[in-house]
């Protein structure tokens, strides 16, 4: 169970980064770099992190690498020894047939971990049914954030039908959307409003394409002759796994704006567009988001957070011009990188 004061800040919204995986040049895990990515993105104030997820490499699991337990392990380490006065939800991110995602979220929950993540990743060929049935098992386990990915990394394209069941179970708290499709996303958002638990279950985006919008926009259903309104109030992004203290800064303001009911301004649309072209370049959109993991890890390389941009499958690397296209967002858009946080953290933190 969640603590009143997670559950909370859940439901109020937050910002989640997805935790990447720092490698040496021999792709090991880089035990300091990892712990110190930790540690940037709290010094950061992100209100969560969420480890053993796509930005993290599904590869983790495999049995040659075997880094499942020691990623959570060292997030959940660093989380602790930083003795915050603020709560830091902890998602882990499970996959998996139902025995192995059982295995990984009774791991996760062990190591102090809120909710699983509940991915379908290499689960295609599953009916919705299997699907669900999967997610009631793990509900026993732990609480759930659902997780709709996009099919260009391994998504499943799932129906109004398939969401509005997943949001009864009660043991769900949370659901990222990342299908990178607006019908999709307003699916989801229309069959939670639609179950019996519409004010138990907090939204947040994973549309890296639509970040801004996902986080202002009003969603008002009638049931009944009564109107609900449904916001997407926080993310859980690898996107955010970059650039974090201006992410969190830029995070806040918009929440005040939806708490507020603020009208946006066409300076925001225009700061909408400059975060999307940046993941443009960061996810590599124009080679089917081949380059997403590397781009990330170049980002952070560029700061000193990371020694490298490997990833543990050698075949995982930029793409043909995407380092020409990172050197290009990184130019165009000077105020959205947080390089001088950066700099004065990691000299305080030697």
């Amino acid at each position: 169970m969640l603590s009143p004061e997670k559950y909370q800040l859940l439901m109020e919204g937050t910002v989640i980064p997805a935790h990447p995986l720092a490698l040496t040049e021999v792709r090991k895990l880089d035990e300091h770099s990892q712990r110190r990515l930790t540690r940037y993105y709290l010094a950061a104030g992100v209100g969560g992190l969420a480890v053993g997820v796509h930005t993290t490499q599904f590869a983790i699991r495999h049995p040659q690498h075997n880094l499942y337990e020691p990623v959570l392990r060292l997030a959940a380490e660093e989380v602790e020894k930083a003795n915050l006065s603020r709560p830091v939800l902890k998602v882990a991110g499970v996959s998996g047939d139902t025995s192995q995602a059982l295995g990984e979220a009774r791991l996760a929950a062990s190591l102090g971990y809120d909710l699983a993540l509940v991915s379908l990743n290499g689960l295609g060929s599953w009916t919705e049914e299997a699907l669900l049935d999967r997610a009631r098992r793990l509900a026993e386990v732990m609480p759930l954030f659902g997780f709709y990915l996009q099919p260009a990394v391994g998504g499943k394209v799932l129906s109004y039908d398939y969401w509005k069941s997943f949001a009864e179970i009660p043991n769900v708290m949370a659901i990222k959307i990342a299908p990178f499709n607006r019908y999709q996303t307003l699916e989801v958002v229309r069959a939670v409003c639609d179950s019996s638990r519409r004010d138990e279950i907090a939204l947040y985006t994973g549309n890296d394409d639509n970040i801004v919008l996902d986080l202002v926009t009003p969603y008002p259903f009638e049931r009944e002759g009564k109107m609900y309104e449904k916001y997407i109030v926080g993310g859980l992004l690898g996107h955010w796994s970059v650039w974090t203290k201006t992410v969190v800064e830029i995070f806040e303001e918009l929440k005040a704006i939806r708490q507020n009911h603020t009208p946006l301004t066409p300076a925001w649309l225009s700061k909408s567009i400059a975060i999307t072209d940046a993941n443009a370049a960061f996810f590599d959109a124009a080679n089917h988001f081949h380059g997403c993991i590397a781009g990330l890890h170049e980002v952070l390389r560029r700061q000193g957070l990371m020694q490298g941009i490997w990833c543990l499958d050698p075949h995982e690397r930029l793409s043909p011009g995407q380092m020409e296209e990172i050197n290009r967002v990184y130019a165009a858009y000077p105020w959205l990188n947080d390089d001088a946080f950066v700099r004065e953290w990691l000299g305080k933190a030697k």
